[in-house]
């Protein structure tokens, strides 16, 4: 079994794990329940530099939850989609505009699937500037909120949207546009996401569209205030990427995002996303 040694990267969320061995993770042993904990516990975790190939990438995610193969035929190992704004490696280089705002994955389903339990992304090639992930806990939002605000947000439900996410970085789409991201369906979640484990989070950001039965204004005014609150820059893990490098975040509990980088860039990112069983309630 690999000996990992885990080393927190800020307060609230992030740490780094060294010490784990290719070469065990197809091997059964205890290794994937210690990095659930340990990402139950960090929310992300960053294995500096471990140049997984994308098959050895697909077998470890397996041994933590059943893989999301919906976008099979983006490469040629089943359950890796290439994240890049290369528009000769991705039909979607458009689309992946809107992760460089903060978001969950997983709000706006086609249909009722639960939101992704992880996701592992391992850096193929890198920004020269920019492109950083960062992250932000979503669990420690809600937890840093006054008696008052909890009980305010406890009973409030958003609707969210694919539309409310694009429209970021597309304000003014044209009709044929529009009319495909609408053919997402709406979903209506509570702001706040009472866990199995007990513990609470704040569901926000890109695709979070507005309050039910608020003021529009007044409600993405709220939306907004706890957004800034819970991505305050000492509340946030940025990861400056190096080829190799594998990061997991719970995408439950933790709000991310991409940092700009030019769009002619090389970057590329092979992504495997670990599907989750509890919804948002």
């Amino acid at each position: 079994m690999s000996l990992l040694t885990i080393n927190k990267l800020t307060d609230t969320v992030g740490a780094e794990v060294t010490g784990l061995d290719p070469g065990n993770l197809a091997a059964d042993d205890p290794i994937a329940d210690a990095i659930l904990e340990a990402l139950e516990d960090n929310g992300v975790l960053v294995f500096p530099e471990l140049h997984l190939a994308p098959e050895t990438q697909v077998d470890f995610c397996r041994r933590l939850g059943e893989i999301d193969r919906s976008n099979d035929g983006h490469h040629p190992v089943s359950g890796i989609y290439p994240i890049t704004l290369d528009k000769s490696k991705t039909t979607s280089a458009s689309y992946l505009r809107g992760t460089f705002d903060w978001h969950i994955d997983g709000c706006t389903p086609m249909g009722d699937e639960c939101p992704q339990r992880a996701t592992v992304l391992s850096a193929r090639q890198v920004a020269d500037r920019g492109g950083e992930t960062e992250f932000a806990s979503a669990y420690k939002a809600y937890e840093a909120l006054s008696v008052e605000l909890r009980e305010r947000v406890d009973s409030l439900r958003v609707v969210h949207s694919l539309e409310a996410s694009q429209r970021r970085v597309t304000p003014d789409p044209g009709p044929e546009l529009l009319a495909r991201w609408r053919e997402r369906p709406t979903h209506e979640h509570p702001l706040v996401w009472t866990h199995r484990s007990g513990r609470k989070s704040l569901v926000l950001g890109a695709s979070a569209d507005y309050v039910v039965d608020l003021d529009l204004d007044e409600g993405r005014a709220l939306l907004a205030d706890l957004l800034a609150t819970a991505t305050e820059t000492d509340k946030v893990y940025s990861h400056g990427w190096s080829v190799g490098d594998m990061v997991i975040w719970d995408n439950r509990g933790v709000l991310h995002r991409a940092a700009p980088y030019d769009p002619d860039s090389p970057r590329e990112m092979l992504r495997t996303t670990v599907l989750g069983d509890e919804p948002i309630q």
